[in-house]
């Protein structure tokens, strides 16, 4: 699966217990995937070097695609004990290009893959 959209915020970058592997988590607004093609939004984790470069490089607003697996979890929430489910893309992470400053008239890196 691949999937394009911007960022919504900066990329969080955590350690998995024992705390060799790093995962990246960010989310992406993409359009036309939501209901009548408004804006959906899209979680996407990705490990290793590419979620560390990631997480390094990519803030709010970046246009980045992910190529990677469907996942789909369910869990209870301990609130109100209801059922909630979500998609998440796996994968790695290509990092399109930048969001314009003003005055720019390029993005500062453009097609930049890690």
């Amino acid at each position: 699966m691949s999937i394009t959209g911007r960022l919504t915020k900066d990329p969080e970058l955590r350690s998995l217990p024992g705390g060799e592997t790093k995962v990246c988590e960010l989310r992406l607004a993409v359009d036309g995937m939501g209901r009548g093609q408004e804006v959906g939004y899209i979680d996407v984790l990705s490990y290793g070097a590419s979620g560390e470069a990631a997480a390094t490089v990519l803030k709010q607003g970046w246009l980045v695609g992910v190529a990677g697996r469907l996942e789909f979890n369910e869990w209870t929430d301990k609130d109100s004990d209801a059922k909630r489910s979500k998609y998440t893309v796996v994968g790695h992470i290509e990092f399109l290009n930048a969001p314009r400053e003003a005055g720019d008239r390029e993005p500062a890196v453009d097609g930049v893959a890690f």
